[in-house]
């Protein structure tokens, strides 16, 4: 390997990188070769044609291992990429009502609301008062409570219904 390969900055101290005078060193099949002087340890690893790579800085003395930096590197890449494979992301959905919604209209947005939940995703409801509407939360409470009570075997309520402005916000999860 180059002697002057240095890694990079985020990454773990590699070859003339790592500031320590003295190192405990393991073997790349892993058994303990004992505490080092580090350029000793560097001409270890460059006579196999491998590179030293800190794997725990904080330890007292730093410990290193010989091994090929770039296949390690991959390594790595591989189990983040797995683990960011196994994550589960929600996305969250915007379902828009008014207080007086016709009764086809609300069937399509109650299908709608259970596509997304049955996708695995949150569904934000919100239920927007214009003009005079403002004076009858209450029809619109009524509007939510209904959505509610259909879709309780399929959702969970995150956040009840709450008052902001002119709007009126549900936020419901899949179960």
């Amino acid at each position: 390997m180059n002697k002057t390969f240095h890694g990079s900055k985020q990454g773990p101290a590699v070859n003339n990188r790592i500031s320590a005078k003295s190192v405990r060193v393991i073997s790349e099949k892993g058994e303990m070769l004992g505490v080092l002087d580090l350029q000793k340890a560097l001409n270890l690893a460059f006579d196999q044609g491998l590179d030293l790579v800190e794997v725990s800085p904080n330890a007292s003395p730093p410990v290193c291992k010989i091994i090929d930096y770039g296949k390690y590197r991959y390594q790595i890449q591989k189990k983040q990429a797995e683990a960011k494979k196994k994550q589960k992301t929600f996305e969250v959905k915007e379902v828009k009502l008014r207080p007086g919604i016709e009764d086809h209209d609300y069937g399509v947005k109650l299908k709608s609301i259970q596509r997304f939940l049955s996708g695995g995703d949150k569904v934000k409801i919100t239920l927007r008062f214009k003009g005079r509407e403002m004076a009858y939360h209450q029809r619109g409470m009524e509007v939510l409570k209904k959505l509610e009570s259909a879709i309780e075997s399929v959702a969970k309520i995150e956040q009840v219904p709450t008052l902001e402005g002119k709007h009126m916000i549900m936020v419901v999860a899949p179960r």
